[in-house]
């Protein structure tokens, strides 16, 4: 399906010089002379590679139809990760590479909507926050009162996140996957 440049929005998948893309970002500007242009920062879902590119923004573009679907992260192994559809039990695997640096955060079990286009995985999409239980980390020294002081502590994945001191061995903790932060005490 083509469209307009300047109809473009973050999120969307796009086929630019035969390869598939994912639109990070997209600033509309018009120049003070000639035709208004769409500027692009864009990721090859194949890749991992980043790619600026200005379109004019009366320029067909090929967007890509993506579907959403919700499946159950399985396992991972040194190449992919596993997931399942839980609507028709087909099994995806997804190069670690489409993960950006959430993989380390994911638990059997978890949901994660996977972008797919014709039966092939295009992207995941990171869970704003994941709960992990701490099963490492050093307990607080009476006297360690600065302000926001963290220390490094082992999650049930094998993940290291700065804590607060307060946090303790068997706690379980929000992390953002996307950031590696830790954002509160799970409420459980």
């Amino acid at each position: 399906m083509n469209t307009y440049a300047g109809a473009l929005k973050r999120g969307e998948f796009i086929n630019h010089q035969g390869s598939f893309w994912q639109l990070q970002k997209i600033e509309f500007y018009s120049p003070g002379k000639g035709s208004a242009l769409t500027h692009a920062k864009m990721k090859n879902v194949k890749t991992g590679k980043t790619l600026d590119y200005a379109f004019k923004s009366n320029e067909d573009v090929e967007t890509i139809d993506v579907s959403s679907v919700e499946m159950t992260y399985m396992y991972k192994d040194a190449d992919a990760l596993y997931f399942m559809n839980q609507q028709t039990y087909d099994q995806t695997s997804i190069p670690l590479g489409m993960a950006e640096g959430f993989a380390q955060y994911l638990k059997e079990g978890d949901k994660i909507y996977v972008y797919m286009h014709e039966d092939e995985a295009l992207s995941l999409r990171a869970p704003l926050t994941v709960t992990m239980k701490i099963v490492e980390c050093e307990d607080a020294v009476k006297g360690d009162t600065v302000s926001n002081v963290r220390k490094p502590a082992k999650t049930e994945t094998g993940a290291t996140v700065m804590v607060p001191l307060f946090v303790k061995v068997g706690e379980t903790v929000t992390i953002n996957p996307e950031t590696g932060e830790y954002t509160g005490r799970a409420q459980i």
